[in-house]
């Protein structure tokens, strides 16, 4: 008996023909994998908690502002000494989005 010669070209063209009938199928089956490769990468990226040391780092970069005394108490004397300041000032506190 002789073997048959294997004929690379028509095996490969079988082989694509029988799995273009699953096309529509892988397709889906791609877009799920990168849909769920995407929520995985999103999940894990909102799930993350900052290191101690960016943290410090964050903390020591803030700026607190500070009112020097003088300042305060010169804003005190004038809110003391003035009726029109002080009606300012009390409207302010009453309602301090009005301009």
């Amino acid at each position: 008996m002789k073997k048959q010669p294997i004929n690379i070209k028509q095996t490969a063209l079988n082989t694509l023909e029988s799995a273009g009938r699953y096309r529509v199928i892988a397709f889906l089956v791609i877009i799920a994998a990168v849909y769920g490769y995407t929520l995985y990468g999103i999940n894990r990226l909102s799930s993350a908690q900052p290191s101690d040391t960016s943290v410090n780092s964050e903390v020591t970069a803030i700026h607190i502002p500070k009112i020097d005394k003088a300042v305060v108490k010169q804003l005190e004397d004038l809110r003391d000494n003035s009726v029109s300041v002080q009606t300012l000032f009390e409207q302010a506190r009453n309602n301090p989005f009005n301009e």
